[in-house]
């Protein structure tokens, strides 16, 4: 059955539609894209496919986290950050979990790298950035200090026990946790979080509201029939997405590790990929003098990472058994006690400068540099 040019809506009626839906093309064709990759194994046709679909993947996600927004917008808080939260989840740990299964390479480490690079990214990439731009516009920029102390007294303690505490424990030599220690960071991780996103969200709400409500920075409110789309385009893309990674992960590695690269260089690049988004809206609402929403994007984004990654990735190594390697060693260890300290001193008086910012940046630089070169 054909179906004839004169049965379809002409081009203006389409791109009404489309405007009416208020979601970009891109975002519509690219988690397509990403199933016809899958069904016609299109990373197998050479060096072109694997690159191609790669390029598509990356589209995957980024189309995954502007759908998991727009649902996130509709159906409010605090169920709007879980959804959002949980879709960016479902996608670093499929990334993860993907190259944990692959042989290329040991990644045992992975879960471990990703996590540490989203914690540098966001406390000295991101921030730094932020508070960079907002003070060479803005000089000098105001934030709640209660809702920002909530969020690094919550990303300390789950960063240490996650990342730190593994090296020191003596019932399993080396950077692991024996089986119920990693049950309990497991269920503390997620608690912890949890209760953040009730504080944030319900119990002390205000902590993490912004010094102004301009109506322009408000995005309007999608319609059912655009969040219905929404939410099934995601699935597509967040299936598109783990398809994948699956596909894509041996040949990453070996690609890694044939350059002569460190395997953490991976983790770097999961991380950068799934913040992306989130690192875009910060970045823009500093430039709008929004500080304080572009410090609840960057932190909320660093404690979900730990609050629902870790878990996620302790269940999948128990169930797969499958080595995890979280504790991180010396060197790492100084980077992570100093960014959380210059944190606390930089976000520590509710004033922001462009100074700030350029010492995040640097040691931003200094994990760039070092992770490349160990």
């Amino acid at each position: 059955m054909t179906i004839s040019d004169e049965s379809l809506p002409p081009p203006a009626t389409r791109r009404a539609l489309l405007g009416r839906l208020s979601l970009p093309l891109w975002t519509l064709a690219l988690p397509a894209a990403g199933m016809l990759a899958v069904l016609t194994s299109l990373y197998q046709l050479g060096a072109a496919g694997t690159v191609a679909a790669s390029l598509i993947l990356i589209g995957c996600v980024l189309s995954a986290v502007h759908h998991a927004e727009v649902v996130a917008h509709r159906v409010g808080e605090p169920f709007g950050t879980l959804v959002l939260a949980i879709a960016v989840t479902v996608i670093e740990v499929s990334l993860i979990v993907s190259l944990m299964l692959s042989d290329a390479g040991d990644a045992s480490a992975l879960a471990r790298d990703t996590v540490f690079a989203a914690i540098m990214i966001i406390l000295n990439g991101i921030i730094g950035i932020c508070l960079m731009a907002g003070g060479l516009r803005h000089r000098e920029q105001r934030f709640s200090l209660r809702g920002v102390s909530a969020a690094l007294c919550t990303l300390a303690a789950m960063a240490v026990l996650t990342l730190v505490l593994p090296s020191y424990t003596s019932t399993t030599p080396g950077p692991f946790y024996a089986t119920s220690q990693l049950l309990l960071v497991a269920v503390v991780s997620l608690f912890l979080y949890g209760m953040f996103v009730m504080v944030q969200t319900v119990r002390h709400r205000d902590y993490f509201l912004p010094q102004t409500d301009d109506v322009e920075d408000h995005a309007p409110m999608p319609s059912r029939q655009t969040t219905v789309i929404a939410f099934g385009v995601l699935l597509v893309a967040l299936v598109a997405v783990v398809m994948l990674a699956k596909a894509l992960s041996a040949t990453v590695e070996r690609a890694v590790l044939g350059a002569g690269l460190p395997l953490a260089i991976v983790g770097v690049v999961i991380a950068a990929l799934v913040l992306a988004p989130e690192s875009l809206a910060a970045y823009r609402a500093a430039k709008r003098n929004r500080i304080q929403t572009s410090l609840n994007l960057a932190l909320g984004s660093a404690l979900a990472t730990i609050g629902l990654t870790i878990p996620a990735v302790a269940i999948v190594s128990l169930a797969l058994d499958l080595p995890l390697a979280l504790g991180i060693g010396p060197m790492k260890l100084i980077l992570l006690a100093l960014s959380l300290f210059v944190a606390t001193i930089s976000l520590g008086n509710g004033r922001t400068t462009v100074m700030q910012g350029a010492v995040h940046l640097v040691i931003f630089a200094v994990y760039l540099f070092t992770t490349v070169v160990p």
